[in-house]
């Protein structure tokens, strides 16, 4: 799959092991920065979602999407768990389902960029999950260095799902993410709650992509 990626924000917060290690699948390792796992909330809006043989379709490949994710590793291989992903588009919803086996769920979203700022609402369809925010960057963009905690919170090249007893992995590649340092006013965040997951009660870690081009291969079992 192709697709690019638009006005993203990392929401960042750190959560005990503890508290994160019973959430995540047994066959993943979760992965830790300062003694914490990490929680992500992350909204964008994506654009040209297409297998990569295939043009692109305006109604179908450009819409709003929002996950909820953590970091694991397995095979001395790091990547992303996401505990959901919400996406205003039906059809993206059921087909990443079915290709992808990843917990997406049908929303009603809005992104709209004013000038530098982004404007994002979303509420998931018959089910208490909602995300309200204005945000957008407050520095330059640039690259982070190896070991810092904006790498290595960013930089992962898969991502990790389970099916029954199964583990799989999809590789995801890109180029190194232009990062901003990034200011938002949250007005409603209740992602992480429908996940289980208590954030704490301090301001997360934010930063800001203005864009990037991805590529997403189909799924191979890890065994």
């Amino acid at each position: 799959m192709a697709q690019t990626w638009h006005d993203l924000l990392f929401a960042h917060w750190p959560v005990s092991m503890s508290v994160m290690r019973p959430l995540v699948p047994e066959s993943l390792l979760l992965d830790a920065f300062d003694g914490y796992a990490w929680v992500g909330v992350v909204p964008f809006w994506m654009s040209g979602v297409r297998p990569r043989a295939v043009r692109a379709l305006p109604w179908l490949s450009r819409f709003p999407e929002l996950n909820v994710r953590t970091y694991v590793t397995t095979g001395g291989k790091p990547g992303v768990y996401f505990f959901s992903l919400d996406a205003a588009n039906l059809a993206a919803v059921c087909t990443a389902r079915a290709l992808y086996r990843l917990p997406y769920f049908y929303a009603r979203m809005e992104a709209e960029t004013n000038g530098a700022a982004t404007e994002y609402s979303s509420r998931r369809y018959r089910r208490a999950a909602e995300f309200q925010a204005n945000y957008g960057p407050t520095g330059d963009a640039h690259l982070r260095d190896v070991g810092s905690i904006e790498r290595w919170l960013t930089e992962r090249y898969c991502l990790y799902t389970t099916s029954g007893a199964k583990l799989y992995r999809g590789e995801i590649h890109h180029t190194q993410w232009p990062l901003q340092d990034a200011g938002a006013e949250i007005e409603i965040n209740t992602m992480a709650a429908a996940a289980g997951i208590t954030l704490p009660d301090r301001p997360p870690l934010l930063h800001f992509a203005r864009r990037l081009d991805v590529l997403i291969w189909p799924l191979r079992r890890v065994k």
